[in-house]
Parts: structure tokens; C-alpha cells; sequence
């Protein structure tokens, strides 16, 4: 009867995916054996037993119990309350300290750990066998002992005592968490860091700044925030390719660190770094620290085999005189570089209120923009997607915007000015209604995947919206996939969740896009059962550059397939990323090394359609 109740308990200590809850096993495991303790004294009182009937009633109890604890996959061990002594290991607690159980049992902590180790235990010890009560500890790290290094684990210790109070034994289970514990730090810092340098990213940057705001706002204090912006970068690329310019950022990254005298310095993107001064910085102080920066960047930075002059200028706006808020200080910042590179390069320029222009530039851009929608300036290329052997299985849409005097305008400048207006609403379902019109139009039944703004989840009746254009273009729910960015959880993520809901309910697949850029990617996948996960481009451009970069792949990799849900990587530019990609089982990618972004007739071939045919008809 208890051999039965005992493992049905063990059932309930541990979860469907297998975990063992450390909390339960250790109290199961304590009133197991209380529960034999108990029971050896109760068949010792029975009238009609004789002392063999006992002793093997007795030991067929603790076969069974030492038969569970044995294969029990957590360290389990009990030790003598009296002097600490171990009693009992199993083949989990062998593995956990790296040693025989023959070379602990027996013994005390001073006969097996280091002076200082075995210190430590008997004091926990002694607590738990003074108190009476269970010590838990969580994700505790353990300094280098029996195995050599240091490991952090989960861990509950307890007392069990006689049927007179007194204590007997000390039970404990250790769970080993190091490398899931190292995974999430990996994780955590490729979310706030950026993969190329290792220095605070954008998500990262913004976040300081509010801090810094807050702060000052708090005890009246000012500070400076510098926007950089490497110059003449752009030949470095062209004349030596990639790897050398990434070489090129990070000796500057490296430079900028080193001359900041320990200010808040971030890479946003591209050539473009942050940093956020000291409070209450003198106004000549930041010019001095700025014209450091240009003249240091300004010298030759000899990388490798090539010697290329890269200069610096450098935008600087103070608060509380050039803004109040992080938007108006960031702007300024980049209105002061942007007059910096126009007298010149490597110039610093502070922030003045004439430097307006680049404000109405922005403004025209704006009102250009609803202009552009109307007279139908936008266009839709497509970017095949295709799985890890070549095969193209769907198409990225991508929109473009050839401005009648600026010629083709960046997706980078328009798309947020278009969310800033709200214009972005009307341009995106314009761009759905597009891409789901040209994909149910191909003989070949490919998917399309179409990238939705976390404020086209703010406004209006998405769901509607998208249910109207499948039914108009006649696309099936199933080829279209919808992308989007964890901005759209952040803010009423309730309400965005349920919205993804019930377009995933409509038979549309959602896609996490620019994986692991954010905060909170990594918990968003534990709230929606996501279709996809898109790597980011940023990551996969650096295979190979860094020995980190490949292990934060893998990482992301082994994560995704931990939870079963299919990957993409983006920017997959050579063949060596894709058999890295490949061999570490990716499941999908996109990149130049497939297509760049075309009109669709560039790819009229993959999606089974004539090209003569379509024109004339």
C-alpha cells in the first residue's frame, strides 16, 4: 500500500515535461523515510510478529524506497543530524559531486570538500538541524569544489527526526541549473547588447535614457547625450567588404569605450553609437570629451592588413535646454550631427534652435507620404524565403517608395515617419491587400509573408480588416503569414494577445520577426504559440566574426527547438552561413544568398507565371 501511494506522489512531484520540483521531491523524500521510521516501530508493537517478519517487512520498504531514489534524476542525499556524516547518495548525486558514492558514504563534509566548502555545509547543517525548518535555496552558486568549477544550483535541505523530536536525519536534493542558468544570461545579454561590439544596444540605450530623465528631473541636474556617426564608413564597406568594416566598428566601438572616461556609450545601428554623459556635466567639459573622440577615431585605425581613415562627427543636445523627453533630446542630438556632417565631418556641433531644417525636412517627408498614397508611389518587391537545401517555399513582401524627386526614399526614413502620423495604417493594409492580390494570383501555391506595425494593432479593426482583403483577393488564410516585432506585445499586451489569437483562429500563421533585438522576446514565446521565430539579420552577418556570435545562434537555435517552433534566419548572405545554418538544423532562411527584394516578375519563374503573358494580358 505505501510502495503504491509513494510513487503515485513521485507522479505529482514532477511536471509533463518531465522537471522534478525540488520543493516536493524533498518532501516526499523526508516523509518516506519518516514513514519507514514509522513503521518499523509500529510492526515492532504488533503482537503475532516475530522479529524476522520485522526485519524483512522492514527491509523489503527500504529496497523499494532506495529502488525510487536511486533512479530519482536529482542528487538525493541523507546524512546523520548528529555530526553531518553521509548515509545515503544515488546514482544522480554520484554524477553532481563527481565522485563514487563509496568515497562519501560514511564520511563528513571535512573528509570529502575543501576547508572552506565543508565550512559552509556543516553551517547550513547546523541551521537546519537548530530551526527545525527546511532551507531552500535557489539558483545559489556554488564556488569551484569536488568537480573544479563553479556551478549554481537549485537546492532544499531538511530535517527528519525520531518518534521522540529528536533529529535524526538530514535529507537533501540538489539540482545542477548552471548551463540553463548560462543560457538564459546568453539570452539575456544578446537582448541588450549589440552581437558585433558587446555594447548597449538602441532597446538598451533608451532604456538608460528614461532612467537618466527621471533622475534628473528628480534632483534638477542636466546632462548631455552625444549622437555619433562614423564618417566616410560607407567606402570602407564598398572598397574592403563587410568583414573589414565590421573589424572597423569594433576597433571604434573599442576607442570610444576607452576615451568616454566611463559615460553610457551604445551602438544604435549601422555606424551610428549613442553615448549619455554625467549629470551635471560643464557644457566645456562635453565639447572637450567630444573634440577627444573626433581627433582619436580621426587617426588611421590599421585593422588587419588595412590601413583605412575613418573620421567621427558628433551631435550634442543638453537638458534641460534642448529637450525635456527622451524623443525631443534624441532628435536634436541627431539634427546637431546632421549639421556636424553637413559643415564638413568631423566636426561636433551642439544643438541650436535654428537647426530646424532637418525638422521641416521631416515634415515635408510627412506630408509627402499621404501624397505617395495617393498617387500610387509605393511599390511591393518580394524576397524569396526558401528552406535550408534551396528550395523556395514562399516570398517576403517588402515595400518600396520611389519619390518623384528623392528617387527611391529608405524603408527606414518613410515607415517611421508613416507610424509617428498614424499613416501607417492605411500603408499597411495597402500593402496586405497588395501582397495577398499578386500571391493568389501565382500557379504555384507559395506563401507570402507581409510585416504588420505594432500600431496597426493600436488602431483600428485589424482583424476585420484582414478578413475583408482574403476574402476580395481570394487567398487562402493558410499562404499568408503575417510578421511582427515584439513591439506589438508591448503597451495592452492582453489585447494584442488576443488579437493574434484570433488570426492565428482565421488560419493565418504569425511570425516573431527580429528575434532577440528586444527586452522580451524569449518570454513573449512562452504567451503564443508562434508559427515561426526569424532570427535577426545582425546575427547571422556576424557567423563566424566572433567565436560569441556562433555560440548566441546556437543558443537561439536550441532554444526554438526546445519549444518546436520552426526557424528562419535573415541576412543569409554566403554559403558558409548556410552550411553553419544547416548543420546546426535551421529549418528556413532569407537572404542575398536566395534573392534580394524585386518586383515580382524578377522571380516570374519560381511562381510559375509568364512574364509575356502577364504583360499583354
Amino acid at each position: 500500500m505505501m510502495h503504491r501511494l509513494f510513487a503515485e506522489q513521485l507522479r505529482c512531484a514532477t511536471d509533463a515535461a518531465g522537471q522534478v520540483d525540488l520543493v516536493k521531491l524533498g518532501e516526499l523524500v523526508s516523509a518516506a523515510y519518516e514513514a519507514s521510521d514509522r513503521d518499523r516501530q509500529r510492526r515492532t508493537d504488533v503482537r503475532g510478529h516475530t522479529h524476522d517478519e520485522v526485519e524483512q517487512d522492514l527491509l523489503r520498504t527500504r529496497e523499494f524506497l532506495d529502488t525510487i531514489v536511486e533512479n530519482i534524476p536529482i542528487a538525493v542525499f541523507a546524512k546523520c543530524a548528529k555530526d553531518s556524516r553521509y548515509i545515503l547518495l544515488n546514482r544522480a548525486g554520484e554524477d553532481y559531486y563527481g565522485v563514487p558514492r563509496e568515497q562519501m558514504l560514511g564520511r563528513t563534509p571535512e573528509e570529502i570538500f575543501p576547508a572552506h566548502v565543508a565550512s559552509m555545509v556543516n553551517e547550513q547543517d547546523r541551521r537546519v538541524v537548530a530551526s527545525g525548518m527546511p532551507m531552500v535555496l535557489e539558483e545559489h552558486l556554488l564556488e569551484a569544489s569536488v568537480k573544479g568549477h563553479d556551478r549554481v544550483v537549485n537546492s532544499r535541505k531538511m530535517l527528519i527526526t525520531d518518534g521522540a523530536g529528536e533529529p535524526q536525519y538530514l535529507v537533501g536534493v540538489i539540482e545542477d541549473v548552471t548551463e540553463r542558468v548560462n543560457t538564459q544570461q546568453r539570452i539575456s545579454h544578446l537582448a541588450h547588447h549589440d552581437l558585433l561590439t558587446d555594447l548597449p544596444n538602441r532597446s538598451a540605450f533608451n532604456a538608460a535614457l528614461d532612467e537618466r530623465l527621471e533622475r534628473a528631473q528628480e534632483v534638477s541636474t542636466s546632462f548631455a547625450v552625444l549622437s555619433l556617426d562614423l564618417d566616410r564608413f560607407k567606402d570602407v564597406n564598398d572598397v574592403f567588404g563587410h568583414p573589414v568594416g565590421d573589424m572597423m566598428l569594433r576597433a571604434a566601438a573599442e576607442r570610444l569605450v576607452a576615451e568616454a572616461d566611463g559615460a553610457f556609450v551604445a551602438r544604435i545601428g549601422g555606424d551610428e553609437f549613442m553615448i549619455l554623459m554625467a549629470d551635471d556635466v560643464r557644457r566645456d567639459d562635453v565639447l572637450s570629451l567630444a573634440e577627444r573622440l573626433v581627433e582619436v577615431i580621426g587617426r588611421e585605425l590599421e585593422v588587419d592588413d588595412y590601413l583605412s581613415h575613418v573620421g567621427l562627427s558628433i551631435g550634442i543636445a543638453v537638458y534641460p535646454d534642448d529637450g525635456v523627453d527622451a524623443a525631443t533630446l534624441v532628435a536634436n542630438a541627431d539634427s546637431a550631427l546632421y549639421r556636424a556632417k553637413r559643415e564638413g565631418r568631423g566636426k561636433v556641433c551642439f544643438f541650436e534652435t535654428t537647426m530646424d531644417r532637418e525638422l521641416r525636412d521631416r515634415r515635408l517627408l510627412q506630408h509627402d507620404l499621404r501624397e505617395a498614397l495617393e498617387q500610387n508611389q509605393f511599390q511591393v518587391y518580394f524576397q524569396p524565403q526558401a528552406r535550408m537545401d534551396g528550395e523556395i517555399i514562399g516570398f517576403e513582401a517588402l515595400m518600396r517608395w520611389n519619390h518623384p524627386v528623392r528617387g527611391f526614399v529608405p524603408p527606414d526614413q518613410f515607415i517611421p515617419l508613416a507610424e509617428e502620423n498614424g499613416l501607417i495604417v492605411e500603408i499597411g493594409e495597402w500593402v496586405l491587400r497588395e501582397a495577398c492580390r499578386e500571391a493568389a494570383s501565382w500557379p504555384h501555391p507559395l506563401q507570402v509573408a507581409v510585416n504588420l506595425s505594432p500600431v496597426q494593432f493600436q488602431a483600428g479593426d485589424l482583424e476585420r480588416s484582414i478578413h475583408q482583403i482574403l476574402l476580395e483577393t481570394g487567398l487562402a488564410p493558410t499562404r499568408l503569414e503575417v510578421e511582427i516585432t515584439e513591439g506589438v506585445l508591448i503597451g495592452d499586451f492582453s489585447r494584442a494577445l488576443n488579437l493574434l489569437r484570433r488570426l492565428k483562429a482565421l488560419g493565418i500563421r504569425i511570425a516573431m520577426d527580429d528575434f532577440g533585438t528586444g527586452y522580451s522576446s524569449l518570454s513573449y514565446l512562452q504567451s503564443f504559440p508562434f508559427d515561426k521565430i526569424k532570427i535577426d539579420r545582425s546575427f547571422i552577418l556576424n557567423l563566424g566574426a566572433t567565436p560569441q556570435s556562433t555560440e548566441i545562434v546556437r543558443a537561439v537555435l536550441g532554444l526554438a527547438h526546445a519549444l518546436h517552433i520552426p526557424v528562419v534566419a535573415e541576412g543569409v548572405e554566403t554559403e558558409a552561413q548556410r552550411a553553419f545554418l544547416e548543420a546546426e538544423a535551421c529549418d528556413e532562411m532569407q537572404g542575398y544568398l536566395i534573392g534580394r527584394p524585386e518586383p515580382i516578375e524578377h522571380y516570374s519563374g519560381l511562381i510559375g507565371i509568364n512574364v509575356e503573358r502577364r504583360r499583354y494580358a
